[in-house]
């Protein structure tokens, strides 16, 4: 069954919804990725809770005007027109109160939230509105979804992924340096605009499937799960786009092989464990990487500290450096140094010697600067440096000694 899901054999409906949401979720990622670069996260969460005025203003309309009131377009373009003006109002509480953004986007969020749940309650009064399945819209629902349904979602996916491709690189200069943005011409504000408009319209164009109030997680948790993988902005957006399409389609296909599960929710779970898998397991930024370099970091100190005792005739306590030392030849099971430790431990402590003349030398402040107890002198200094300490030293010359 999960098989089938997977490979798109479980008939037409579900066919339509995979695709639609993989469409979207690429669309997410991408444009999510600006957001989460711009430090703008908490803007996504205000825009999808101001979408909901709009569907309930939208299908009031248009059952007023003789239509049934369930178009999904009519409801796309009116939940767009109140994010908009969700967005406009934020802007104008920043610009023109001292209210700082964050506040400014609470305010909005539960206000137009709070409109919204009324007008779903009107509507629930209403003949027309008893079957109209509004509530969907706040955590989605692909039930029934039609053939004009998904190309309405597959298109303003294209399309908004499209304008992300052609204004990213404005976009990430505002996102990283907006005074540098400034000064090379760029209007950072309309920028700002663009960022924040892309992210209403995958919003807008998401609510069918994921709802406005998981549509954060599509936009957020792919870049934060990209960043996990990259450093490069670049690649990250790709990375992005890719896990939120994966996301998406396998979230969709595996709600399609269990109809009882609603398919939102199962999307979001599904960038969840990506994102779970990426914090654990990724090979610089994650939590195991992050374990091991810290682990060779121990190793390191308890290595050298162990040498600078051995160079000195200081006896050792600690088991977990005396076993280092053994492991590496450098100690004899009964505590007798080695010939190969002898070496080890004089070359560590005339390195440190070389260092503290060094740090004293202001014609090396810089090679000074690299100084952690740890660093070889051999990557900082040439051969030549060296053998000049040395001179200054007294005693065996040469890099190796």
């Amino acid at each position: 069954m999960w098989l089938d899901a997977l490979t798109l054999q479980l008939g037409y409906n579900a066919t339509l919804v995979a695709l639609g949401a993989m469409f979207l979720g690429v669309a997410a990622g991408v444009t999510g990725t600006f957001l989460f670069l711009r430090k703008r996260a908490l803007v996504s969460d205000a825009i999808s809770h101001a979408t909901l005025p709009g569907v309930g203003i939208a299908f009031m309309l248009m059952v007023a005007l003789g239509g049934d009131g369930r178009s999904l377009l009519g409801l796309l373009l009116g939940s767009a027109v109140s994010a908009g003006f969700g967005l406009l109002c934020i802007g104008w509480l920043t610009r023109f109160t001292r209210l700082a953004e964050d506040a400014a986007i609470g305010a909005v969020l539960s206000v137009f939230f709070g409109f919204g749940i009324v007008l779903l309650t009107i509507i629930q009064t209403m003949t027309a509105g008893r079957q109209a399945g509004l509530e969907g819209f706040l955590l989605g629902s692909t039930a029934g979804m039609l053939w004009n349904d998904a190309m309405i979602i597959v298109v303003g996916g294209v399309l908004t992924l499209a304008v992300v491709m052609a204004l990213r690189r404005p976009m990430t200069l505002v996102a990283f340096d907006p005074e540098y943005a400034a000064a090379s011409g760029l209007n950072v504000a309309r920028i700002d605009l663009a960022i924040m408009g892309l992210a209403m319209a995958v919003t807008v164009v998401g609510l069918k499937i994921v709802g406005l109030i998981l549509i954060v997680a599509m936009l957020i948790i792919p870049p934060v799960t990209a960043r996990f993988w990259s450093d490069r902005t670049d690649r990250v957006v790709w990375l992005s786009g890719a896990l939120g399409g994966v996301s998406a389609f396998v979230g969709a296909a595996l709600s399609a092989a269990a109809p009882s599960l609603p398919t939102g929710p199962i999307i979001v779970l599904v960038s969840f464990a990506f994102f779970a898998l990426s914090l654990l397991f990724a090979p610089s930024r994650g939590v195991l990487a992050a374990f091991l370099r810290h682990r060779r970091f121990q190793r390191r100190v308890h290595m050298r500290q162990g040498l600078l005792a051995l160079a000195q005739g200081q006896p050792i306590y600690e088991g977990f450096t005396l076993r280092l030392l053994r492991r590496a030849g450098l100690v004899e099971k009964d505590g007798v140094v080695t010939d190969q430790g002898k070496a080890r431990a004089a070359k560590a402590l005339r390195d440190e010697k070389r260092w503290e003349l060094v740090r004293a030398d202001q014609a090396l402040e810089g090679a000074a600067a690299l100084y952690d107890g740890l660093r070889a002198l051999e990557t900082v200094l040439t051969s030549d440096q060296i053998e000049e300490i040395d001179r200054r030293i007294g005693g065996p010359k040469g890099v190796g000694a």
